[in-house]
């Protein structure tokens, strides 16, 4: 029962105001997006995904948590990212780039961090992000969570993130 309470909290955590937002956006530009996560471990995707119609723009994401993967899968230089035990803003941009590339998405998303205390992240919660288009990094950031560790971060994390695409979304609206 436990689970299943944990399973609908989640669920209704995600603001489908603000990807419907997004979903316009990218349909009105007939472009697509995809999502290469490690720290909210698929709950970014699944907000993209819970978006009505989301496959008229979601091509899909990836789930990499361990630098063999994220190198294999999205090609994150592995020298700087074993130094930064792969939390740092530039394998976050190099994650967003590359799911672009994976999934043949104009925009991607990427993001790495920590949802629970460990030392190699001083024991502090934070994520680095990044939003790329069209090969380049339009927007990225760092979040810091005050929020329990686990999923209350991972949530705080995605909202994070789509706020973020959301405004440019509706800055760029115009130009659409």
């Amino acid at each position: 029962m436990n689970f299943l309470f944990k399973t609908v909290k989640t669920l209704l955590m995600f603001d489908i105001e603000t990807t419907q937002t997004i979903k316009n956006y990218m349909i009105a530009k007939k472009e697509t997006i995809a999502v290469a996560e490690s720290v909210t471990a698929g709950f970014l995707q699944a907000a993209i995904a819970a978006a009505q119609n989301a496959s008229l723009f979601f091509q899909g994401g990836i789930t990499v948590y361990n630098l063999g993967q994220k190198y294999r899968h999205l090609a994150v230089e592995p020298i700087h990212a074993q130094e930064c035990d792969c939390v740092s803003k530039e394998v976050a941009a190099q994650m967003s780039m590359n799911v672009c590339n994976l999934f043949s998405a104009q925009w991607g998303i990427g993001i790495t961090g920590y949802a629970t205390s460990v030392p190699e992240g001083g024991n502090k919660l934070f994520a680095y992000w990044a939003i790329a288009h069209n090969k380049k990094i339009v927007l990225q950031g760092k979040v810091q969570s005050k929020q329990n560790p686990g999923l209350d971060t991972q949530l705080f994390y995605v909202q994070a993130v789509l706020k973020s695409l959301n405004n440019f979304c509706k800055k760029n609206k115009r130009k659409v």
